[in-house]
C-alpha cells in the first residue's frame, strides 16, 4: 500500500495507512512544513525498513525502533537520527493503539528495587509531585551506589554517622552552597526513609547542616521603574510578546512562584467571581483574586496569541511541539537571578502609585503574608543495507539545480 500525504512524501509499507494522520497530527502541534516534511520523510523511511524486515505495526517495540536508528546512523552521518526525533510520530501511533505502548523495564539490582520504594514513599506518604520526587531520587541514588559490595549488594545495617558525615563533606566540595543544602536535604529524607523500612540505623540528625544563611545575600528590592521597564520590555504587537506580558504581569501582581504560573490552565479562571486558582507545592490550591489588569494581560494573550491546541494549559510554547510552558520557561529570557522582581516587589512597601504591588499580598499563605515564604529560589519573570532509504531528497520549497 502506497500513500502520499499532503506534504509532497510518498509513504509506502505497512505504516501507509497512518501517514495521513501523522502528517496532520504534526501540523496540529505547530510544526511548519518544512520541519513537517523531514519528520514525514522519516516516518516514511521507518515504514519502509519495517517492509523490508517483514514486521508489521504491533511488532514495532522499543529494541526495533534502536535497530531502525542504528541503521539510520550508519548511513545517514548526520540529522534526525535519535529516539526523541520519532516521538511525535510514535506518540501518534501508540495513541492510535497502532504500535504497543512503551513498556518500562523493572527495577533490576538492590538500589533501583529500593529506590522504587523510596519513590512510592515520596509520592504517596510525604505527598511529593512527580518532578520533586525525582530530584530527590538522583541524590539517592548517588549515596546508594557508594553502600554496594563487591558481592552486589546493599551494606546499610553496619552504616555509622562517621560514614555518612564524610561522604556529605566530600559532595559538598564539589557543590555550591545552594545545592549543597538541598543535597543534605534530601539525604535526611533518605535515611529517615531507611530507618522507617528497618534496612538502616537512626541516622538522619548525623547528617550535618550546611552554613549560609538565605538572607544573606538577598539583593535590594527593584525599584518601581525598573519593574515598569520590565513590564514594557515585551513586544505586545507578537504572540510570544504578549504571552511574556501576561506571566510577568501574574508573577509580579500576585506573587506567584515560576511554577506556579507555568501550571495555570484555562479551566483555573473563574471570570464571573473575578477569581483564580493557584496550584502551589505540597498539592494545595487556593483561589486568589483576579485583578482587572492581571485579566486584561492573560485575555490579550488567550484571544490573540495563545494557539489553537487540544492542551488545556493557559501558557503553551511558541515552536513546535505545541505544549504547555515549564518552569524553566517562564524563567528563560528574564532578567538575571539577582534581579527576582516579582518576589521582591512582593515584599517592598507599596510606592505612593501602587499599581505593580501585588493584589494577593495580604491574602493568606501567598506571599507577603505570614502564612508563606516566598521562594527565593524562582526568578521572577517570565554503508549499511538499508542506504537508499537515507536520501537526502527534497524539501518543500527546494531550489533545482540547473542540468
Amino acid at each position: 500500500m502506497t500513500v502520499r500525504t499532503g506534504l509532497s512524501v510518498r509513504v509506502k509499507g505497512p505504516l501507509a495507512s497512518y501517514a495521513t494522520g501523522v502528517a496532520e497530527d504534526l501540523c496540529e502541534r505547530g510544526y511548519a512544513d518544512v520541519s513537517a516534511w523531514h519528520h514525514m520523510r522519516l516516518f516514511s523511511q521507518l515504514s519502509a525498513w519495517m517492509e523490508q524486515a517483514g514486521l508489521e505495526p504491533p511488532e514495532l517495540t522499543a529494541s526495533e525502533v534502536g535497530a531502525f536508528l542504528g541503521d539510520r546512523r550508519r548511513a545517514a552521518p548526520t540529522g534526525l537520527r535519535t529516539e526523541r526525533t520519532l516521538g511525535p510520530m510514535l506518540t501518534y501511533l501508540r495513541r492510535v493503539a497502532a504500535v504497543p505502548e512503551l513498556v518500562t523495564a523493572p527495577p533490576d539490582g538492590p538500589v533501583e528495587r529500593l529506590l522504587e520504594r523510596y519513590r512510592d514513599h515520596l509520592l504517596r506518604e510525604r505527598g511529593l509531585v512527580t518532578t520533586t520526587a525525582a530530584q530527590y531520587l538522583v541524590d539517592a541514588r548517588m549515596f546508594l551506589r557508594e553502600r554496594v559490595s563487591t558481592s552486589g549488594q546493599l551494606e546499610l545495617v553496619a552504616m555509622n554517622g562517621e560514614e555518612v558525615t564524610q561522604y556529605v563533606l566530600r559532595e559538598c566540595r564539589r557543590r555550591s552552597v545552594a545545592s549543597s543544602k538541598l543535597m543534605v536535604t534530601r539525604l535526611r529524607s533518605l535515611l529517615r526513609f531507611l530507618h522507617l523500612v528497618g534496612e538502616a540505623p537512626p541516622l538522619a540528625e548525623v547528617v550535618p547542616m550546611v552554613p549560609g544563611w538565605r538572607a544573606s545575600g538577598l539583593p535590594h528590592a527593584l525599584e518601581p521603574e525598573q519593574v515598569d521597564r520590565l513590564m514594557v520590555s515585551c513586544d505586545l504587537e507578537t504572540a510570544a510578546g504578549r504571552r511574556d506580558h501576561a506571566m510577568l504581569t501574574l508573577l509580579v501582581r500576585l506573587g506567584l512562584r515560576a511554577g506556579e504560573v507555568a501550571a495555570l490552565e484555562l479551566d483555573d479562571f473563574d471570570w464571573r467571581s473575578g477569581e483564580v486558582i493557584i496550584r502551589g507545592k505540597g498539592n494545595c490550591q487556593e483561589r486568589l483574586p483576579l485583578p482587572v489588569d492581571v485579566g486584561e494581560a492573560v485575555t490579550a494573550y488567550v484571544v490573540n496569541g495563545r494557539p489553537h491546541s487540544h492542551c488545556r494549559r493557559l501558557f503553551m510554547r511558541a515552536r513546535a511541539p505545541l505544549g504547555g510552558v515549564t518552569s524553566g520557561a517562564v524563567k528563560a529570557g528574564m532578567p538575571p537571578p539577582r534581579w527576582r522582581p516579582a518576589e521582591q516587589a512582593c515584599t517592598t512597601p507599596s510606592p505612593p502609585g501602587g499599581a505593580w504591588v501585588p493584589a494577593a499580598a495580604a491574602a493568606p499563605g501567598r506571599s507577603g503574608s505570614p502564612g508563606r515564604s516566598p521562594s527565593w529560589r524562582s526568578r521572577a519573570a517570565p554503508g549499511s543495507s538499508h542506504g537508499r532509504y537515507w536520501g537526502r531528497g527534497r524539501g518543500p520549497g527546494a531550489r533545482r539545480r540547473s542540468a
